[in-house]
């Protein structure tokens, strides 16, 4: 099988097509993949170091002002043609895209020359690309309902993230060996997102030194831009609160923690509920279409994740939330069960087998 793959852009359309290709690998070991991405952002640089085939095109975002979304679209234009030569060389039998303005071209293209074409929609709001591609493809692949509403009935399944099935399957580590907390002691883990939140970061500032009296421990994720000016100035806070720069290994402290406290974006949560994890949740109120407040609200709704929005975010709201939901152990139980039962730790082996219906279709 060969497979052309294109993600753009974000870790949050990178990262889950890394996972399915992984997967396909194991169940297939003559398949053969080509990344199509951007020539400038994340995924030209991640890819090619992981051994994968790689191929850039031109393309930007139709943002900015009308000359500027003018001149976009032309070169989105001249992409298709690219894509298209991309195609004859490599032959695919099924192009799968994952977000970002890069597949809008790769998967238009292959649709226009009837190769099968499959798209994965990671948030609860349809990203524009994926918009573009709706009456364009075979199949659409999506992780919350509200999306899956909004998609085509007839072609769309609802299988979730790639990612949930990565961290299920992945040894995990306790938090309390890895910071050398006492096991009886509850833990709290607060990150917003690997680059940190100086907004959040302001008022976690004060929110830490009151926690610090608390009779739990706390991981803090400052951000690796933040991480040196929030050790200078909470550097008197006692060795229950753990300021960190940057965490590799989210998924041993999501699953070993008794909350987690997190932005709402699509792979943290794919994460959260695979793992059933309790979660207090902060959707970033600066993403496109706020689809980080959707994603959230999903889970909030059914009473799998608490949340707090960011414009009502203060020191001493958040504590008192964060310590009533510790002091509530039925309450964290009923977190963990409805998140995981919200979870697909088989999302990566349901989308293949979803990929070999297409083709047998086709």
């Amino acid at each position: 099988m060969k497979i052309i793959v294109s993600a753009g852009g974000t870790g949050g359309h990178l990262y889950p097509a890394l996972a399915l290709v992984d997967y396909i690998k194991t169940q297939d070991k003559d398949a053969q993949f080509l990344f199509v991405g951007t020539t400038d952002r994340l995924e030209s640089q991640v890819v090619p170091q992981l051994g994968y085939h790689y191929r850039g095109l031109k393309v930007k975002g139709l943002v900015g002002n009308p000359l500027q979304k003018l001149k976009n679209a032309l070169i989105f234009v001249n992409s298709l043609g690219a894509s298209k030569k991309i195609l004859k060389e490599f032959q695919p039998d099924i192009v799968i895209g994952f977000g970002g303005y890069p597949s809008a071209s790769i998967v238009l293209a292959a649709s226009q020359k009837h190769i099968p074409t499959m798209i994965h929609e990671q948030n609860s709001i349809i990203g524009l690309t994926n918009k573009i591609l709706i009456k364009r493809v075979d199949k659409i692949v999506c992780c919350y309902e509200k999306a899956y509403h909004n998609f085509p009935e007839e072609k769309t399944v609802l299988l979730g993230n790639p990612r949930a099935s990565v961290v299920s399957s992945k040894e995990l580590h306790d938090i309390h060996d890895l910071y050398q907390i006492e096991k009886n002691k509850k833990t709290v883990v607060i990150v917003m997102g690997s680059l940190g939140s100086s907004s959040v970061n302001e008022i976690m500032k004060d929110a830490l030194k009151k926690m610090q009296h608390e009779n739990y421990d706390v991981i803090y994720v400052t951000g690796k831009n933040f991480y040196d000016s929030m050790k200078e100035e909470l550097n008197d806070l006692n060795k229950s609160i753990h300021l960190v720069p940057y965490i590799d290994d989210m998924p041993s402290l999501i699953s070993s923690c008794d909350l987690i406290v997190s932005r709402a974006g699509a792979t943290t949560l794919a994460e959260i509920t695979a793992l059933g994890a309790a979660s207090l949740i902060i959707p970033s109120p600066y993403v496109v279409a706020n689809h980080q407040e959707y994603n959230a609200k999903e889970l909030v709704d059914k009473q799998a994740a608490h949340w707090i929005l960011e414009k009502d975010l203060n020191a001493d709201s958040f504590v008192e939330e964060v310590n009533l939901l510790l002091s509530d152990e039925k309450m964290l139980q009923t977190l963990k069960h409805n998140a995981r039962e919200l979870g697909k730790p088989h999302a990566c082996q349901d989308i293949y087998q979803e990929i070999l219906k297409t083709l047998e279709r086709k």
